[in-house]
């Protein structure tokens, strides 16, 4: 059956009308030309003298226009009645149509700023930054990339997630106040999608960052999108692509996704070293804060002929400003700690511990040492602990395994939860006893049964059954009892705790714990050191790995003697000798003073120092079980 004309010439008229406001005004532009082309031929036609009397038909046609876009002009009109009724005509026709104009194009105007509100506008940028999901780590990234690009003429952070647009831009703004000269753009889209993905213009960027989403899946998420950005054909250089994953069994399959170019770290696995090294060496989480935040000190590769052919022992004391802790060899081998006796060849590079890459500078003179100050006693040997972990979760199994690595032989380790841990307590360990207490932690009566006071170091733990912010606050009222009670025993025992928000960090530290691990912040840092300067992957491998050197806060007693007079260039030599990177120290009587808690890096090298009997030293170590912390007391 044939439709009839009427119906098809609807139907492509409907068809142009789909095009949006474009279409809409050319019509409204037609419909004026017929006005003005009828009218003016018309008045031609009818009229004798009035038609020559306004200059012909191009003339009538002229004044048709402006009737049509000003009905006033007609005012002062003169002529025939067939000339004013054509006129008058003409008028009216232009108040209908100018009317509609006009609402067409509020509407597309509207439509257009809605659209820009949205952010589903392509992005024209290069050299930038993207992430990639939106949780509150963000906050975190953003800050360090600000922080970061303070010495940049020009940065750009982009955002891409499925949220609104202005609600991104809002929570950055009362997060983040002052970008400084970094400019942060929020994209909507859904980083899944490639043509989401497009809207941020991955081919021009420098680097880019994948955020886990919020919810059980989050892995799942995270490898879909490094698939994606792994199958996406690139014009140009690929960007450093970085990446986390929070169940270790999904590293594996995320690393494969990603291909041999992206860095894709573990978090759960980074997130119990912290835990179990700080449990017997607290202040070692702010170190790492200050370590891979872009705030305070970090680490730089330092081109420096001049030391070419000296030794790595020899250069530690040849700066001025920044510490060495390592060389970046000419092959791209990242080595922490080296032996002292390693030569530096042509092509090396130096890894500093610097405030900034414009305050390294090589010393004229070497600092004097005072020798009767360093001590030649033999390190204390460590000792078996007994450690108190308090709480649950789905970290306790690895985390159990890696204290029996680090712990020494004859070790005892109580887990207090109110569930027994079957597959912990069924692992066969080396090194540590481990039993089982049950235990209701915000229970202060179920804390005092626990003979607390028989224990050296307690470890709690979140809870992952229940959301972040409430298993923060069940952490603050265990806090709570522990110190309290620790109080009335004569401080017997450390306090290490596990937090899910920075914020409450803050809160808790009415509780005077010894140290917090705020895992997620520890991998906001990380992942934005890596998209600044991916070269650093190898250097915190070697960090957070037995294998390598590890970051150990030892009794100063071991270095200098006790109430001797020395400056940092002093423990600097006597680290040396003991085949160590000394970086800084800690005063125990700064412990509990934000936001350093008593932790100082890459200090001057000539000051007076005078150490105390729980005072400690913080170097680069082999993966050797850590000595306590001190042996008056737990360090605080």
């Amino acid at each position: 059956m044939r439709e009839s004309v009427r119906t098809r010439f609807r139907y492509w008229f409907d068809g142009t009308m789909d095009r949006g406001t474009p279409a809409l005004i050319s019509w409204l532009a037609l419909a004026s030309l017929v006005l003005i082309g009828l009218a003016s031929t018309l008045v031609v036609l009818f009229t004798d003298t009035d038609a020559e009397d306004n200059g012909g038909w191009p003339g009538v046609a002229w004044m048709s226009l402006l009737r049509t876009l000003d009905p006033g002009t007609m005012g002062g009109d003169t002529g025939s009645p067939v000339f004013l009724v054509l006129m008058l005509a003409v008028t009216l026709g232009g108040i209908f149509i100018v009317s509609a104009l006009i609402g067409v194009l509020t509407a597309g105007l509207n439509q257009k700023l809605q659209k820009l509100r949205t952010g589903r506008s392509r992005l024209v940028e290069r050299g930038h930054t993207i992430v990639l999901g939106w949780s509150d780590q963000v906050f975190t990234v953003v800050a360090e990339l600000v922080e970061a690009n303070q010495s940049e003429r020009r940065s750009c952070v982009v955002i891409l997630a499925d949220r609104d647009k202005v609600s991104m831009e809002d929570a950055i703004r009362a997060r983040i106040p002052d970008p400084g000269r970094t400019r942060v753009i929020c994209r909507s889209g859904n980083p899944l999608v490639r043509a989401d993905l497009e809207l941020v213009s991955p081919d021009t960027a420098k680097s880019i960052m994948v955020l886990p989403p919020v919810g059980d899946d989050r892995d799942v998420d995270v490898i879909k999108v490094l698939l994606l950005l792994h199958s996406r054909p690139w014009t140009g250089d690929r960007p450093q692509v970085v990446a986390a994953v929070h169940d270790s069994e999904n590293l594996a399959a995320a690393r494969l996704a990603a291909g041999r170019s992206a860095l894709v770290i573990d978090a759960e696995d980074i997130a119990v070293r912290l835990i179990a090294q700080a449990h017997r060496q607290t202040g070692l989480s702010t170190v790492f804060n200050e370590l891979l935040s872009f705030v305070g000190n970090e680490f730089y590769f330092y081109d420096a002929p001049a030391l070419e052919g000296s030794t790595y022992g020899h250069a530690l004391n040849a700066f001025d400003l920044g510490i060495p802790v390592g060389l970046r060899t000419a092959t791209g081998d990242a080595l922490v700690n080296p032996p002292m006796d390693t030569v530096i060849g042509p092509g090396d590079q130096i890894l500093l511990l610097a405030e900034d890459d414009l305050l390294i500078r090589l010393g004229r003179t070497r600092p004097a040492i005072t020798e009767s100050a360093i001590t030649s006693a033999p390190a204390q040997p460590p000792t078996p602990d007994r450690t108190l972990l308090i709480g649950e979760n789905s970290r306790t199994a690895k985390l159990v395994t890696l204290l029996d690595s680090f712990v020494q032989p004859g070790s005892t380790l109580d887990i207090a939860a109110p569930h027994r841990p079957e597959a912990v307590l069924r692992d066969p360990l080396v090194n540590l006893t481990v039993g089982f207490k049950t235990c209701a932690p915000t229970r202060r009566s179920s804390l005092e049964a626990l003979d607390l006071g028989d224990y050296q170091h307690v470890v709690v733990l979140s809870d992952d059954t229940v959301a972040a912010g409430p298993a923060d606050d069940r952490t603050l009222v265990t806090l709570l009892h522990l110190r309290d009670i620790e109080d009335s025993l004569g401080n017997p025992y450390s306090i290490v705790t596990e937090m899910n928000d920075d914020a409450n960090r803050e809160v808790a530290q009415v509780t005077k714990a010894d140290d917090f691990i705020v895992s997620t912040k520890m991998i906001s840092l990380l992942l934005t050191q890596l998209t600044e300067n991916p070269h650093l992957h190898a250097v915190f491998t070697d960090l957070f790995t037995p294998e390598g050197s590890e970051i150990y806060l030892k009794p100063a007693s071991d270095y200098v003697a006790r109430g001797a007079g020395a400056d940092f260039a002093t423990v600097i030599e006597a680290a040396r000798r003991r085949g160590e990177t000394a970086i800084g120290y800690r005063l125990a009587d700064h412990g509990e003073r934000p936001p350093s808690y008593g932790i100082f890096l890459n200090p001057p090298r000539t000051t007076p120092l005078t150490f105390g009997p729980t005072d400690t030293v913080i170097v680069f170590a082999e993966g050797e079980a850590a000595a306590p912390a001190d042996t008056e007391g737990h360090g605080r």
